[in-house]
């Protein structure tokens, strides 16, 4: 074993006896607690090294050392295989996902079940309509001048709306309004069904122009209300139990939290990789520097539509939460392609 190998293994091992204990790493718990097969003299040297690159530090005198956000970085890159979660993990999973009824229900469970994997905060992204297509629009005759719409997306969003028409409908008319309606703007985006339904409507008689231009306009009004980011978050009291992760009071971290903007600019300067981590001042935000991101795309048929994650101090579990991340984001995309 060469020794930059070597080294690379101390570091390793700092960061998971740190991660589990809280405490600074001394070199006499790793002789005890790993098997490194080199003698303690041997380790104090690796440590030195490592301090001396910038991958350890020492809080004070007298101290163990501690990973720092190079360390967290080293430690990372070098995972080459995510640990695979256990049984019970799985079956949380199946459990509590397995019958979500739509998006805004699997989203709320998602939230739930991540918080409570990695004891850290969960972030979901919605699949916004603007990354998504219209899969299909039901109406729905309610009696009288009253008529419901129902918009359904690609990505799993389902939306009901109740208008009031200009004149009362008649069921043929409807039938065939409706698959007029689905030919013209089935499979295309937000951005594009403004301009399908205003060429429908030159080519519709003109007697039937009045019930198609109010739901025209109550269909263009939700695309354009629901085109706009949404995230969820769960889990924040679990920030409040690690607070002593924090050199600081959690307050900016929690005031970050709530500007939403600062998540989903995280999220949108991600590239398209299924697992990204981003650790202290990789998130580009004052407040998120003692914090670490691990997020995973999810979508449907391979197209990424949103993200999801897990934040929280940079003295994270990784590989744990790298591993709870990516199964939840493969689930969601399973959810959304079904």
């Amino acid at each position: 074993m060469s020794t930059e190998d070597r080294r690379l293994r101390v570091l390793q091992a700092i960061v998971s006896d740190y991660v589990q204990t809280s405490e600074p790493v001394g070199s006499r718990a790793l002789v005890e607690r790993h098997e490194l097969d080199v003698s303690p003299a041997t380790i104090r040297n690796d440590m030195a090294a490592l301090e001396e690159s910038g991958h350890i530090a020492q809080p004070h005198t007298s101290a163990g050392r501690v990973p720092t956000e190079k360390g967290y970085r080293a430690f990372v890159d070098e995972i080459a295989t995510i640990k695979p979660l256990s049984g019970p993990e799985r079956a949380a999973i199946e459990r509590l996902l397995g019958d979500s009824l739509d998006l805004d229900d699997v989203v709320e469970r998602t939230v739930r079940l991540l918080s409570h994997l990695t004891h850290n905060v969960a972030v979901v992204q919605y699949p916004s309509l603007s990354r998504s297509s219209l899969r299909h629009i039901e109406l729905v005759s309610l009696g009288d001048r009253r008529l419901l719409i129902v918009i359904i997306t690609s990505t799993g969003r389902v939306e009901q709306r109740t208008i009031e028409t200009p004149l009362a409908a008649d069921p043929g008319d409807l039938v065939e309004l409706r698959a007029r309606l689905n030919l013209a703007c089935g499979g295309l985006s937000a951005a594009a069904v403004g301009p399908a339904l205003t060429e429908l409507a030159e080519r519709l008689e003109p007697s039937r122009r009045p019930l198609l231009e109010a739901i025209s306009a109550e269909l263009v009004h939700v695309l354009a209300s629901e085109a706009e980011e949404r995230i969820v978050l769960g889990g924040r009291a679990n920030l409040a139990r690690s607070g002593t992760d924090f050199s600081r009071t959690i307050s900016p971290v929690l005031e970050a939290l709530e500007e939403q903007v600062v998540l989903l600019r995280l999220f949108q300067e991600m590239e398209t990789d299924s697992l990204t981590v981003r650790i202290g001042s990789e998130n580009h935000h004052d407040s998120l520097t003692e914090t670490s991101l691990v997020a995973g795309a999810y979508g449907a048929s391979g197209e990424v539509a949103a993200r999801v994650g897990v934040l929280g101090p940079t003295r994270m579990d990784y590989p744990g939460t790298m591993a709870a991340v990516r199964a939840v984001a493969r689930y969601l995309s399973r959810f959304l392609s079904g």
